[in-house]
């Protein structure tokens, strides 16, 4: 099982949450860091997991994967967040 999955799991976090959460992300990835602070989960541990997921980026794709969701949309989605090239800093 996916680390971040099994994270949500020993927090009491049901297959449901968990599912709505990825696929959140899948649509907008904004959006879904208020719904993993609805979850309940301890700052520490939530701290944790963003740690987690720092270090090795590629739990989130294997996440979605494992929850039978679109990757691409995730990347698309991070796409229209990105700022274009070009844009003034």
């Amino acid at each position: 099982m996916n680390p971040i999955i099994a994270l949500l799991k020993e927090h009491n976090v049901s297959d449901e949450q968990v599912k709505n959460l990825f696929h959140t992300l899948t649509e907008n990835p904004l959006m879904a860091m208020g719904v993993l602070g609805q979850l309940g989960i301890a700052p520490e541990k939530l701290q944790g997991m963003m740690m987690m997921v720092m270090q090795n980026p590629g739990l989130i794709k294997a996440a979605v994967e494992e929850l039978g969701l679109d990757f691409a949309k995730v990347e698309a989605a991070k796409a229209k967040l990105a700022p274009q090239s070009g844009d003034a800093n």
